[in-house]
């Protein structure tokens, strides 16, 4: 499967996602994305540094994504989870990806937190 394909089918393709993006562990390279969802070269230094265990000033001063601030809620050692109002977004790092999945209102957080985890969860066990 394409890299956009886990996009369109995997994450989008579920109902509870309604936009994704998925980068490199490193986060310079973007393998694949949502249609007019962009993350900015500053946005995902965060990501990173939020992901290596360094969330003091993401809970601070928020997680920027798509050019909107997100409050950090949780940070865990492979994912970080945001809000705004009733909108977030799940971030998943794998070995060698960062899936950033990207909920709106009316979709249940929990089923795009599970949708974006799972999606790690079978790129692992694949090498990636």
């Amino acid at each position: 499967m394409s890299w956009q394909a886990y996009i369109d089918t995997s994450l989008v393709g579920s109902g509870h996602i309604d936009k994704g993006q998925i980068l490199s562990a490193a986060g310079d390279s973007v393998w694949a994305t949502s249609s007019g969802f962009t993350i900015s070269p500053e946005e995902v230094k965060e990501i990173v540094t939020g992901l290596s265990g360094k969330t003091d000033k993401l809970y601070a001063e928020g997680l920027h994504i798509g050019g909107e601030k997100y409050v950090l809620t949780k940070a865990e050692e492979r994912s970080l989870y945001a809000r705004k109002g009733r909108d977030g977004v799940v971030i998943v790092k794998t070995t060698q990806a960062i899936l950033v999945g990207h909920y709106k209102d009316g979709q249940i957080a929990g089923n795009a937190a599970q949708t974006v985890e799972q999606l790690a969860d079978y790129l692992i066990s694949t090498g990636y």
